[in-house]
């Protein structure tokens, strides 16, 4: 039994534009709230942990809803079509609304400001001026409402199409072509930022900016929607299955019902998936402004250096856990993502950006491993006809800890200060996850059942 790697390639062209979006979201929401609209890291916070609030919520409901789809296009096309031609409009909008916040910025002389006076003005005038004309912090705030909303309801039926189409044994090596491909998607938005310079200009209007990364969403979509033959896969993955005992045929309707075993296994995946992603997020989702404002470091080639090592390093980890098995690969994972936390720790100022380098280089390689092997042990456990709920579960469980993380964080942050908050925060939680995938007992490769002459064969189109 052979993966398809081809085939794989264009259903993850959905990832990669989703990618490419959460790549631009994190870099520059969290710059405009806190520079252009002067908001303090604890709403900051709160406003970054929306998409995921709403992710608790929309993900389980619309990967069980596509679970019971049955277009002519397929279970889970017509969700990413809808919701990626609304998130690309509304988040162009955004940029605009970003634009006229910023005129009424510079109106105000703030580029004329000292380095020094000009924190102080983020953190007071700014604010004031905000609260004083509230209609362009309504209207971003609303238009986030949208582009979050768009995103949610495709997220779930984009990630579950991988399974569709991928028998269980390979879903790890599958899985880290579709992490390849989200890599791809984040360093090209990345690069982007370097281009337009996210990191150096405090003032910046974003338009340019977004609208390339429109462009590489739409890009991704466009060869998504031409090349992908969703119905026609998934029909081809149910048969070679069979050919091979992998999962008897079942009926899309019947229940899959874990045994005690199982469903303490699932709940101790998803508790350290939730535990990781607080601690990851808690990092991402503020590092543009912890390098920009206490580094004095350019962000964006911190992050390609990250993606890059993720990029080299999913297939050869796609590989090491069909021969080790996926826990003891996540738990291998967990224990790089630590170390490169821990390290950070110790990077101040003095010391020269490119230390950074090598540092996030291992943090790359640690995700990359607990990425390819934690959602296909979660889908493991599902049926047939269960893939999207099951889909719904992890994100639930990922999700829910975004929530979490940059509001717990950012509290903290304001509390006793980022400096010493940052990364002994994404340590802490990094290493309970690893307490907690020590005792799972579930999920793993599922051993392949010679039944026919096909072993051989690989799926062609």
């Amino acid at each position: 039994m052979k993966l398809n790697y081809k085939r794989i390639i264009l259903v993850g062209m959905a990832f990669f534009l989703i990618s490419a979006f959460w790549q631009a979201y994190d870099a520059i929401i969290p710059l405009i709230l806190t520079n252009h609209f002067g908001l303090p890291q604890t709403v900051s916070g709160v406003i970054m942990s929306l998409d995921n609030i709403l992710a608790v919520f929309m993900l389980p409901i619309f990967g069980a809803i596509s679970d019971k789809v049955n277009s002519r296009f397929g279970r889970r096309t017509p969700f990413i079509f809808i919701g990626t031609i609304v998130a690309v409009a509304a988040f162009f909008a955004l940029s605009f609304i970003d634009n006229y916040q910023l005129s009424q910025l510079l109106a105000a002389n703030i580029p004329n400001l000292s380095a020094e006076a000009a924190d102080d003005f983020i953190k007071q005038t700014t604010l004031e001026l905000t609260l004083s004309n509230p209609i362009p912090i309504i209207g971003f705030l609303a238009t986030l409402l949208v582009v979050l909303i768009a995103m949610a309801t495709f997220r779930s039926p984009a990630v579950a199409l991988m399974p569709d189409v991928t028998p269980k044994p390979l879903r790890s090596k599958a899985n880290a072509v579709i992490n390849l491909m989200g890599s791809a998607g984040g360093i090209i938005v990345l690069v982007l930022g370097m281009i337009f310079a996210t990191s150096k200009k405090t003032y910046m209007p974003y338009i340019g900016y977004v609208a390339a990364v429109c462009a590489v969403m739409l890009l991704g979509f466009t060869i998504f929607m031409l090349f992908v033959k969703e119905k026609k896969w998934a029909d081809e993955m149910e048969k070679q299955s069979a050919e091979y005992g992998i999962e008897e045929e079942t009926e899309v309707s019947e229940k899959h019902k874990l045994t005690s075993e199982e469903r303490h296994s699932l709940i101790l995946i998803l508790a350290s998936v939730a535990l990781w992603f607080i601690g990851y997020n808690s990092i991402t989702s503020k590092y543009s402004v912890y390098a920009s404002n206490i580094l004095g470091f350019d962000f964006n080639l911190t992050l390609i250096v990250a993606q890059a090592a993720a990029i080299i390093s999913y297939v050869p980890v796609g590989i090491i856990s069909s021969r080790f098995g996926r826990k003891k690969t996540v738990l291998a994972g967990v224990l790089l993502l630590a170390a490169a936390f821990f390290i950070g720790i110790f990077i101040t100022p003095d010391i020269p950006e490119i230390i950074m380098y090598p540092v996030f280089a291992l943090a790359g390689i640690g995700w990359a491993t607990i990425n390819v092997n934690s959602f296909p042990m979660v889908v493991e456990l599902a049926k047939r006809g269960d893939t999207g709920k099951y889909t719904g579960y992890y994100y639930t469980a990922s999700m829910s800890a975004q929530i979490v993380a940059p509001i717990l964080s950012g509290f903290l942050y304001d509390l006793i200060g980022m400096r010493f908050v940052f990364f002994p925060f994404g340590v802490l939680f990094v290493i309970l996850s690893f307490a907690t995938m020590l005792f799972v007992k579930h999920g793993d490769t599922t051993n392949i059942v010679k039944k026919s002459a096909l072993e051989h064969l690989d799926v062609g189109d």
